[in-house]
């Protein structure tokens, strides 16, 4: 099951994708339960949605806008240095721990929308990464229940401004408006499977410039999730972007940094693939 939330006509819903239809439901479940992180939360996901029954009411998919499919996240939590070519290619010493820092939710944009190079700095950089989803609430997770806390999975650009990450800070860097993107679609577990089959491929303009593995990861998914879990509660909605392999623009010669007109596409099979333009501040 794919899951995204949406604009229709300027109103808010979220629903799940079918082909190139929506089963629209916050039209159906609204107000009590009015984003797709709440029906997470409820549980709301059963079996009648494996084969939804349509009618006329429910979008085409060429009619909505796409917004970030987890509207509302309480926490967007990211890791640094987390793939070993990574780490390489940067001339690091492999972690002992995960490097954490957090996005604030202005800092995304959604499948379909502009990542915005902002007026101090030309140095925009992608990062092509697999996000969790978190669907049970939890703290001190055990690695062994871990993915028994993850709803589903999505794509995510982890957009930096890399001479303010260097000179002033990571969390400057990480999080100018509109920087990094998040989507189409939450693909649910029971679609995906185990997450260390992944890949991960980014290109720019057509052109690939990163592909790792999720089994390279120094620090799995399960890893992650206890780690984190000890010093702060998961809750549903929350977001964990895993990191991204080698091969981002400013380790290259000559760098390459994101330009207004290029086109990212960061792609996972069996989770989807995330677009943006990249657009000069206004």
């Amino acid at each position: 099951m794919q899951l995204l939330s949406f604009l229709l006509d300027g109103a808010p819903s979220y629903g799940v994708l079918c082909g190139d239809r929506i089963l629209d439901l916050g039209r159906r479940l609204s107000p009590a339960i009015p984003s797709l992180k709440h029906a997470i939360a409820a549980g709301s996901f059963g079996a009648d949605f494996e084969s939804p029954s349509l009618d006329d009411r429910d979008p085409a998919l060429r009619d909505v806008r796409f917004l970030p499919p987890i509207t509302e996240p309480g926490k967007i939590i990211c890791v640094g240095r987390n793939y070993r070519g990574h780490v390489a290619e940067a001339g690091l010493k492999l972690p002992d721990f995960p490097s954490l820092f957090i996005r604030v939710l202005d800092s995304i944009v959604a499948h379909g929308g502009a990542l915005i190079r902002p007026r101090a700095s030309h140095q925009l950089d992608f990062e092509g990464e697999l996000a969790v989803v978190i669907g049970k609430p939890g703290r001190d997770i055990p690695p062994d229940t871990a993915l028994d806390h993850v709803f589903g999975y999505s794509c995510f650009n982890d957009g930096s401004l890399r001479d303010f990450q260097m000179k002033h800070s990571l969390t400057i860097g990480k999080n100018f408006r509109s920087t990094g993107g998040f989507g189409p679609c939450v693909a649910t577990t029971s679609v995906v499977g185990d997450p260390r089959a992944l890949e991960v491929r980014t290109h720019v303009n057509g052109r690939e410039m990163q592909h790792g593995k999720v089994s390279d990861l120094i620090f799995d998914i399960p890893y992650l999730i206890a780690y984190i879990s000890r010093f702060t509660i998961l809750r549903p909605g929350d977001v964990i972007a895993t990191g991204t392999p080698d091969g981002v623009g400013f380790l290259r010669t000559p760098p390459i940094w994101l330009q207004p007109g290029d086109e990212v596409a960061v792609s996972i099979p069996g989770v989807g693939e995330l677009r943006n333009s990249v657009a000069d501040a206004a």
